[in-house]
């Protein structure tokens, strides 16, 4: 499910279970988002590979030889029954289930008996353009790994072809490395977005003069809203990856946290991108607020010495105006001319005067 109000900087979640629900309860957050739910295992070890599609729940109980590991990728759709039917082949918490169906979740790590719940979110566009982000869920046991995702692009396909074609070293490792590679895959799909957003700031950078105000500011407007879903994305799951890396967690061998702090590293890189990104999307607000001000102020000034000339006209006209018997100018033959060039005398005055003091 994309996580994306249709407008606005929140992008809020409906939550499908009603108030006062039994904790655990199993239902939809959403309409389906992709296709029917398709299953796949993949089952490995260091010189052998097999995929195949499971079209019954029967076949998820086949037993595997215990020198394999297996992969069970679940894409398009989740419905409550498989949902539940997986619950029960590998014997998922409730909890963990119920969070899996309400794919509003932020990133997190949980840890049950014999299972690793892990929740992330992929930044994906959709149909119209705008950013949004989906879940990815991951249970993670003793050589096993089930990945649960409802989104419309196969983003796991890297990590399927690596596996398939012994790209690497991720046949060497058990389903910890998988879960690994897994997470990598999705952290990495961050940085195409960000580098776009600052291409997006940079253009709106060089339009400030030039385009229409309400253009910038809608546009700042949507930079703004996308940072701050990726700042809610990533910070907690920084954290979750800081808990993969305790020692106290046996389902992670010390090889494997090796690599994890590979992808600790790149969520900080993130957030120090965001962080420059918001900083720089609140100086264009700010110049192009400064940049409106100092229009208008301009605008001011111009209309403030064009009244200023003509006050004096105003006072000269309106003092020759008033209709008094004895008013020596009124007949004097050069009193027109005399009264046209004290006004141009004095426009002449004034605007050297505002020349000077650089006015305009």
């Amino acid at each position: 499910m994309s996580n994306r109000a249709k407008s606005g900087p929140y992008r809020g979640f409906r939550r499908a279970t009603p108030v006062g629900a039994v904790p655990g309860t199993l239902q939809r957050a959403s309409e389906p988002v992709s296709a029917a739910c398709r299953i796949t295992r993949i089952e490995w070890s260091h010189d052998f590979i097999h995929e195949e599609v499971i079209d019954t729940f029967e076949e998820l109980n086949e037993l595997v030889p215990a020198d394999r590991r297996y992969w069970f990728r679940v894409e398009g759709t989740l419905d409550v029954e498989t949902v539940r039917r997986l619950g029960e082949t590998f014997d998922l918490h409730p909890l963990a289930l119920e969070d899996v169906l309400n794919t509003h979740q932020r990133c997190k790590v949980e840890e049950y008996p014999d299972v690793l719940f892990l929740v992330t979110r992929l930044p994906v566009h959709e149909p119209e353009g705008q950013l949004a982000t989906e879940q990815v869920s991951m249970f993670l046991g003793d050589g096993f790994l089930v990945t649960l995702h409802e989104g419309r692009a196969p983003v796991l396909n890297p990590v399927r072809d690596r596996l398939l074609n012994a790209r690497g070293r991720i046949r060497e490792f058990g389903a910890d490395y998988l879960a690994y590679a897994v997470l990598d895959t999705v952290i990495d799909n961050f940085f195409p977005v960000l580098e776009r957003l600052g291409e997006r700031l940079n253009q709106v950078d060089d339009s400030l003069e030039s385009a229409g105000s309400s253009d910038i500011r809608t546009e700042l407007r949507h930079v703004r809203a996308d940072l701050l879903l990726l700042r809610r994305t990533i910070w907690p799951q920084r954290d979750a990856l800081s808990l993969l890396l305790r020692d106290d967690c046996p389902l992670v061998t010390t090889p494997t946290r090796t690599w994890l702090r590979d992808c600790y590293d790149h969520t900080i890189q993130l957030m120090d991108v965001i962080e420059t990104c918001r900083e720089l999307c609140a100086d264009l607000r700010d110049f192009h607020v400064a940049e409106i001000s100092y229009r208008s102020g301009e605008v001011m000034r111009t209309l403030t010495v064009i009244a200023t000339l003509f006050m004096p006209l105003s006072f000269i006209a309106g003092f020759y105006g008033m209709n008094f018997q004895h008013m020596p100018e009124l007949g004097w033959r050069w009193g027109y001319p005399a009264a046209i060039v004290l006004m141009l005398t004095v426009v002449g005055t004034l605007g050297w005067l505002f020349r000077r003091k650089r006015w305009f």
